[in-house]
């Protein structure tokens, strides 16, 4: 009879452990390593939960269009990587994806600060966990300056007197700084949050927080940039070819010695750099009586689940075991950045899989203080407009005051209903 009923027992657990496995989908985008660390890390996790999750990962280009159509269609994975500013495109009000407050007891949320959490939360609602939390640091050409006898800037002001002196130095050519398209207009949107203390998009009416003149205030300082040799101008970039950073061979050899970038890309414009030069991360620089530091922070991508999923506490299981479990962690590394996740920063620190260096400059942003970052500034209307707007002053055909006022009155007829 003891044996009948434990062997009921048994059959009963497995009956229940085999109706509670789950066949979900996975889709992200990245790279080689990324698809080849995830993939593995899955199979880990699924095995752990009794789940099959089935990969789906492409490239950066095309991945939002391919994840419009699923989300439209009803078809998107169970698990996604998403883009942090396509939450206010695909989640407006937070409904958008699965809010993964309800499976706290699942999910050990206490692994992310509550400014991380707030960073994936619409209305309240917790739409996707960060994976990583990136943000722009400055970086210098350490090897660069010291030739040059230059202490590496800590102001704005310091930034622009490098340059006569760089180029006496070392020659013409050599720049103490870069800025074009994307890297220009977060100089600019820095510069101008420090002086107001406010960010480009008020987040309380989705409209420009700033005003005509302190916008042209921000474009008039990066041509004083341009015309004091600090930085090469627009047109001449674009000569050039208007190459990555990475592929840049001025940036490769020291002759650009300087940039304003995500602290995740460290090791991607680091890279190419000559043998024997030293790039270092720093504090953001400093207008006169700043009003905020102005650090840009924001999750680098998030985890969420599709709120069409028929399984979601078996993706929200998936999702622990990849953010917070040893084993997992250790599997995917940084091939996601410096994680936001305390258990797995202290997990691959401690392995040595994230370089000193990219824990400093990671540790800049996270410690810098700001006015908060609506995703907005990163929704595709409000960048075009900026930046084709941005470039005709930069090519001399609009004023300062004619481009700034053209960026805000684009800006908000862009984002007018949203």
């Amino acid at each position: 009879m003891r044996t009948l009923i434990m062997t009921a027992a048994l059959l009963a657990a497995t009956s229940l452990s085999t109706a509670y496995a789950a066949d979900l989908r996975m889709s992200w985008w990245g790279s080689d390593d990324r698809h080849i660390a995830t993939q593995e890390a899955l199979k880990l996790c699924g095995g752990k939960f009794g789940h099959t999750v089935s990969p789906e990962f492409t490239g950066w280009t095309g991945h939002q269009e391919k994840i419009t159509t699923q989300l439209a269609g009803r078809t998107e994975a169970d698990i996604m990587q998403i883009n942090w500013p396509w939450l206010p495109i695909f989640s407006k009000n937070g409904d958008g994806f699965v809010d993964l407050n309800e499976f706290k007891d699942v999910i050990d949320l206490s692994q992310w600060s509550e400014t991380d959490l707030k960073g994936g939360s619409v209305e309240g609602k917790l739409n996707g966990l960060p994976v990583s939390t990136t943000g722009r640091v400055f970086m210098f050409n350490k090897t660069t300056y010291d030739k040059a006898g230059l202490a590496i800037p800590t102001t704005w002001d310091e930034l622009l007197a490098a340059a006569p002196v760089m180029k006496e130095k070392l020659g013409q050519d050599y720049y103490p700084f870069e800025g074009t398209a994307l890297d220009a207009r977060l100089v600019v949107i820095l510069r101008t949050t420090q002086k107001t203390g406010k960010d480009l998009i008020d987040p309380a009416t989705n409209q420009v927080a700033w005003t005509v003149e302190e916008l042209a205030d921000g474009l008039k300082f990066y041509q004083t940039m341009v015309d004091n040799g600090v930085i090469k101008s627009w047109k001449d970039v674009a000569a050039g070819g208007n190459a990555p950073l990475h592929e840049n061979p001025a940036w490769a050899s020291g002759k650009i010695a300087g940039t304003y970038q995500w602290d995740s890309t460290y090791g991607k414009i680091a890279g190419p750099m000559e043998k024997g030069q030293e790039l270092v991360p720093v504090k953001l620089l400093q207008v006169d009586a700043a009003k905020t530091e102005g650090v840009y922070r924001k999750p680098s991508m998030l985890f969420a689940i599709s709120k069409n999923s028929k399984e979601p506490k078996a993706a929200a299981e998936i999702v622990n075991c990849l953010l917070n479990d040893p084993e997992a962690i250790k599997i995917l590394g940084a091939t996601r950045g410096v994680p936001s996740s305390k258990i797995a920063l202290d997990e691959l620190t401690k392995a040595g899989s994230i370089k000193p260096v990219q824990v400093a400059a990671n540790k800049i942003v996270l410690d810098g203080a700001g006015v908060g970052v609506s995703p907005l500034n990163e929704h595709p209307r409000v960048t075009d407009v900026f930046d084709s707007t941005f470039e005709a002053f930069a090519y001399g055909q609009a004023s300062a005051e004619d481009a700034a006022a053209e960026i805000i009155d684009g800006i908000n007829s862009a984002l007018t209903g949203i």
